[in-house]
């Protein structure tokens, strides 16, 4: 989650940490379409499903992030900068184009929402002040899952993965407010009480999430425009690090990540509505970007949730014209590593 700057929210810990965070076309259409063409000067049209925010009078904008399917195949998403009695997480029913509230609280600024395999909750990440917070599937029950420092310092978590048995990784952004590489990747275990740090020095990590195999885990560093690979040891540690992709984003920044069932990665990109989809091996596959005539006053396009087993993606935009839900054709299947984080 890459943020704009805003008037003073509650709550958070400073304004400057919430500084958020082609020549064939061709509009969404059949999966198979999906696969006729590849290459960086492909673009898929995402089209429009609904408007689910405006602009909040308190703190000057809405920013709509972390779409993730629950079981009964309703879209959450949180909005990161909704004041307090206001929805921090909605229910979206696609199909009928409405959205409920479904938790707020006078403290949170949520840039993240994932369901735990282990135990079947929603965890969202509190950048502003360093916790992760779990609910009940229907929004109740709310828990602070981990607080506190790690290695000495408090994190401020952005982006989450969950691994098979349910352990997390957080791409922590310490650091973005100083511009300042002191941003790190965290792994916290399932009960939440062990914290390590699996890489550090990093530019404002954002996006995260594991590879198809889960062999290893991809996450973006904003500040960077670069995409590395971390390839995990399979006991909690860490066998290698590399820069797998440095995007080309212009005035556009990396924003979270998403894996399809085929392994390839969907880029967000702050400053620009549009994603940027590449294979596991890096190659430039297509664009996903809002028409022009639809793009005036939207900034961002933070995040996506690809349907599980399906092909039906839909990315959350947010700017000045409000937060808004979009569609479009994914190049593969959905899997958990397309759902969340």
């Amino acid at each position: 989650m890459r943020r704009l700057p805003i008037r003073p929210l509650a709550g958070l810990v400073t304004i400057g940490l919430l500084t958020l965070t082609g020549c064939g076309t061709e509009t969404a259409g059949p999966a198979a379409d999906a696969g006729a063409a590849a290459g960086a000067d492909r673009t898929i049209r995402a089209q429009e499903v609904m408007r689910l925010t405006t602009v909040h009078e308190q703190t000057g904008m809405t920013l709509l992030e972390g779409p993730v399917f629950d079981a009964d195949g309703k879209l959450l998403v949180v909005d990161v900068t909704a004041p307090a009695g206001e929805a921090k997480v909605l229910r979206v029913d696609v199909g009928k184009k409405t959205a409920r509230k479904v938790y707020t609280d006078d403290r949170g600024a949520y840039t993240s929402a994932q369901f735990s395999p282990y135990d079947g909750r929603l965890y969202l990440t509190d950048f502003a002040h360093g916790d992760i917070v779990s609910l009940a599937p229907d929004g109740g029950d709310p828990r602070t899952f981990f607080s506190g420092e790690v290695d000495g310092a408090r994190m401020n978590p952005d982006d989450l993965a969950f691994d098979r048995e349910g352990n997390l990784y957080v791409s922590d952004s310490r650091g973005m407010s100083e511009g300042e590489a002191k941003g790190r990747v965290v792994r916290i275990d399932r009960e939440g009480k062990k914290a390590t740090v699996l890489a550090d020095g990093l530019a404002a990590p954002n996006g995260i999430s594991f590879d198809a195999g889960y062999r290893g885990l991809w996450f973006s560093e904003l500040t960077q425009n670069r995409i590395s690979y971390l390839l995990l040891d399979g006991k909690g540690g860490v066998a290698s690090r590399h820069t797998a992709i440095r995007v080309d984003g212009g005035i556009a920044q990396t924003d979270s990540i998403a894996v399809d069932a085929d392994g390839n990665l969907y880029q967000a990109l702050h400053g620009r509505p549009a994603m940027a989809v590449y294979d596991r091996h890096g190659e430039r596959l297509a664009t996903v970007e809002v028409p022009a005539r639809a793009a005036e006053g939207l900034q961002s396009a933070t995040n996506v949730a690809i349907t599980p087993r399906g092909t039906r993606a839909y990315m959350t935009v947010s700017g000045p014209a409000g937060g808004y839900l979009y569609t479009f054709e994914a190049l593969a299947e959905g899997v958990r590593q397309s759902n969340g984080g």
